[in-house]
């Protein structure tokens, strides 16, 4: 190919051929929804995904290919989201509004042609799940800067909905406007956390004397950046693009490392699988004894289950300052050495989910 033309005649002939290829996939993908209706077997299945995506990554390296693993992820998370919705559509609740980190979240596993359902509190997004309006919810329950998200833990401990993946996702925030020149934005919006999470880049382009107007959500924030005149935003990627607001800078967060861990939510048990990862809230019938939680975490050092979060949380059914304990392990809760660990805490266990591990 010496030509900018015949590149670009090698392209089309190749999309044709991907997307030839796209099509015969998903016929097979109508075949297992006929299988999966017929066998009540779950449609989102994180655990074969994963392996799908390892697979092709370890193959992509062994052929030298120019696609990292990220690169492929991205790309298959979405054919897997067209899959779905031609397998059962699906509809994703979520705690919103639209454009916020938690939608962006959700899309970035349940992609473009989902039906999503933004609502105003984390309560509702169980409530809609508990009477089957939607069949997943996402939202956050923990962050790498301010911790456990309690109210999430305190719905999970008494729902029937239960964890059955979780997604880690760095907090990006993203400078928009729709002005050509710095010196002509005269107001920034953001939520109030946005300011304080962005102190360096505003400082570092002449912003602290500009007026910092805080607002509900960053989502809200893009919607007035896209309506008033020299005005600007700090919100996130998916809100500035929702809203059709430029993105002047990118990462402009002052901790590059903030990460925020969301849980999606439905009704379903996930399968045995390598690499799973299981969350549960115990309740120690003796807590007040000392010695009462090693005791309890000796049963799971004798199976050789390692731990990877151990938290405690106030209880909401006891008098006093009761505690519960907010525990994260390796394995999955049918495994054989996890059911000898818990043979003798049945009654102060209760089980949150058993899902693969996401990638923090």
């Amino acid at each position: 190919m010496k030509t900018l033309e015949e590149c670009r005649e090698a392209i089309d002939s190749i999309d044709n051929q991907i997307l030839e290829l796209l099509n015969k996939r998903m016929k097979v993908v109508e075949r297992v929804g006929e299988i999966k209706h017929d066998t009540g077997a779950a449609v989102y299945r994180p655990e074969r995904e994963k392996a799908i995506i390892e697979r092709l990554a370890n193959i992509n390296i062994e052929n030298h290919g120019l696609l990292n693993k990220n690169a492929i992820e991205a790309i298959y998370l979405e054919i897997f989201a067209v899959a779905r919705n031609l397998e059962l559509p699906e509809r994703i609740a979520f705690l919103g509004p639209e454009g916020s980190f938690t939608h962006q979240a959700a899309e970035s596993r349940f992609g473009a042609m989902s039906e999503y359902l933004s609502l105003s509190s984390i309560h509702a997004v169980f409530k809609t799940l508990e009477s089957k309006r939607a069949k997943f919810g996402v939202v956050p329950i923990e962050n790498s800067r301010d911790g456990i998200v309690g109210e999430t833990l305190d719905y999970l401990a008494k729902s029937s909905v239960k964890i059955v993946a979780e997604i880690y996702m760095p907090i990006h925030m993203s400078f928009v406007t729709k002005m050509n020149k710095l010196e002509e934005i005269k107001k920034i919006y953001s939520k109030d956390k946005g300011f304080g999470q962005c102190r360096d880049f505003l400082l570092e382009h002449g912003f602290m004397n500009v007026e910092q107007i805080p607002v509900e959500s960053t989502a809200t924030a893009a919607i007035l950046a896209a309506k008033e005149p020299n005005s600007a935003a700090i919100c996130s990627h998916i809100a500035a693009k929702l809203y059709g607001v430029p993105t002047l800078f990118e990462n402009i967060e002052d901790d590059p490392d903030n990460k925020t861990r969301f849980v999606i939510l439905s009704d379903f048990k996930n399968a045995i699988s390598e690499g799973d990862k299981t969350s549960m809230l115990v309740r120690l019938q003796d807590g007040v004894e000392a010695g009462s939680l090693v005791r309890f975490l000796e049963d799971f050092n004798n199976q050789k289950i390692n731990l990877s979060k151990i938290e405690s949380r106030p209880s909401r059914d006891k008098t006093g300052f009761g505690y519960w304990f907010f525990i994260d392990f390796y394995g999955h809760i049918d495994e054989e050495k996890v059911q000898k660990a818990i043979l003798n805490h049945v009654d102060e266990v209760t089980w949150l989910g058993s899902y693969v591990k996401g990638e923090s």
